[in-house]
């Protein structure tokens, strides 16, 4: 039957009109991409931002994923992904993403636990720092300016290319991203010796809500105490650190002791609680409790593993008069130059070359989950073997414990926004990965992981229990509406008495809150931009 003219007609046009649908650019692309026109002077402002139906959008989400739990097909994408590559590009996606009326999320390295600086339930832009990395090292000043979108496996890798007898006290994951890391206290395995990272702050730069790039001496000391320790990105965006570098040996020493319960674990657990922060401050030990089977039996796994800044024999007549109870020897131990005492603790194998750090592919990302804690007296016996208990019980969650005292004594609690200092033994990171995808696995797994957290209440710190912020734990309680009542849920357990201090900050410097995330400080007003 033949068609008539009108309906031929009639189809051409519903045709040519569903073309032009496809074909038509995305109205919210193209009104940040005229704003940032207005604002950068480049003909080339368009290679700063990827729209979501870019061919190169997932590959540059995903390669800062490193929690496969966020990034599922129901997680909401961000509708752009701006990439700056000067701190003016920054300044003009604060200013222009306001303008659009969209939530700026801030990502550096993607290691957040819980996704919470590139993910949203609300449509958002991600502002990814990848491009400024620029690591700048002076050692005659022995200091170095370091943008934020550089990992620590880079600012490790250009410290040692100009000095051997130099380092720098973070943490041990050459991936993780300097913005986030140091922005929220960071540490590593010269924290006994040294302190924490965000110590090592002496100025910075930071992109205001009004878009202005500010350093320490035009933010004030205000804002400059509360990016140092409560997370760059409540307050604005940080672009790059000042830090001063310090001093490390020619040679250090490495060591990893394994025990099981059967060979004495128990005893090196128990003792390890008071040596561990009471022994030389040039040693940093880690203890890790693992679940494991040995001769079929379920059981838990011991080691202790540690940094002396110094050579063999110091280290074996310091751990044989401190902890004869490791039983440490000789073959425990290597000695090697700092770097390659980086490279040893993350994991790669001994004579591996120090451009291994250079590396920021994201090779073997796995559901995880994250919490923490503090504690401040030793658990006793009785209370390792009812530990060993709920360990077997619940087979994948592992303890990481980081030894505190020394020089973290000497700080007071107030004099950065980080407050978790005198009095703790050793901090706990509860760890669990899994590769099972399924909305089961996940249930299963972040229960046992709530299971051993909810058990060791009994044993660390209370009122309020506290938690490292950069363990990122969203069960601790999260934001609807910003109110202050809803952050000091969270704000506390991460910020203990700095947190009312911060909230002024906030309320000065952002007070219609457009730097915000699930767990951020609110500010006094609710009231939002």
């Amino acid at each position: 039957m033949a068609i008539s003219k009108q309906l031929l007609v009639f189809f051409s046009l519903v045709f040519f009109n569903l073309s032009f649908s496809w074909a038509a650019p995305d109205p919210t692309y193209q009104s940040l991409l005229q704003c940032l026109s207005e604002i950068i002077p480049s003909p080339n402002v368009s290679a700063v931002i990827v729209s979501n139906n870019n061919p190169s959008f997932a590959s540059i989400l995903e390669s800062r994923i490193h929690n496969a739990r966020f990034n599922r097909t129901s997680t909401l994408k961000p509708t752009i992904i701006i990439t700056p590559s000067d701190e003016s590009h920054v300044s003009a996606a604060v200013i222009c993403s306001q303008k659009v009326g969209f939530q700026l999320k801030i990502r550096s390295g993607g290691h957040d636990y819980e996704a919470l600086s590139y993910t949203s339930d609300k449509p958002f832009f991600l502002l990814d720092m990848y491009n400024l990395r620029d690591v700048s090292i002076d050692i005659p000043d022995e200091s170095a300016w370091v943008q934020t979108g550089a990992t620590l496996g880079e600012l490790y890798y250009h410290i040692w290319e100009k000095s051997n007898v130099h380092g720098f006290p973070a943490g041990v994951c050459p991936t993780v991203g300097v913005g986030g890391h140091i922005g929220s206290a960071g540490y590593g395995t010269m924290i006994r010796k040294y302190g924490l990272t965000t110590d090592y702050v002496i100025d910075a730069k930071i992109v205001d809500v009004n878009g202005k790039i500010l350093d320490r001496k035009a933010m004030g000391e205000d804002l400059f105490w509360a990016i140092r320790g409560a997370g760059g990105a409540n307050f604005g965006v940080v672009t790059a650190y000042k830090i001063k570098l310090v001093k490390v040996p020619e040679k250090v020493t490495v060591f990893r002791v394994e025990r099981f319960l059967d060979n004495n674990g128990t005893e090196v657990a128990f003792k390890w609680q008071t040596v561990g922060a009471t022994t030389d401050p040039n040693l940093f030990t880690r203890m890790l409790l693992q679940p494991n089977t040995k001769d079929k039996q379920k059981t838990v796994k011991v080691t202790v593993m540690g940094l002396y800044l110094g050579d063999i024999n110091g280290l074996l007549t310091l751990l044989n008069k401190d902890f004869p109870e490791l039983r440490l020897n000789k073959e425990n131990c290597t000695e090697m130059p700092w770097i390659d005492s980086v490279i040893w603790w993350a994991n790669f194998d001994l004579g591996t070359p120090p451009n291994v750090l250079l590396d920021r592919n994201n090779k073997d990302t796995k559901f995880v989950k994250r919490k923490s804690d503090y504690v401040q007296t030793p658990i006793p016996r009785d209370g390792l073997e009812s530990l060993w208990q709920k360990m077997v019980q619940n087979e994948k969650v592992g303890l990481t414990c980081n030894s505190y005292g020394g020089k973290m004594d000497e700080i007071d609690p107030k004099e950065t926004a980080f407050p978790h200092r005198k009095g703790n033994l050793y901090k706990i990171q509860y760890s669990i990965n899994w590769d099972d995808p399924s909305n089961e696995a996940d249930i299963k797994y972040t229960t046992q992981a709530k299971t051993v957290h909810e058990f060791m209440t009994q044993f660390v710190s209370k009122n309020p229990r506290r938690a490292y912020l950069n363990y990122r734990d969203i069960d601790i309680g999260s934001a609807k509406t910003w109110s202050y009542e809803e952050g000091k849920v969270y704000g506390e357990s991460y910020f203990a008495e700095n947190f009312d201090r911060l909230v002024d900050v906030k309320t000065a410097v952002d007070p219609n809150n457009f730097f915000r995330n699930e767990q951020s400080i609110p500010p006094r007003s609710t009231k939002m931009a």
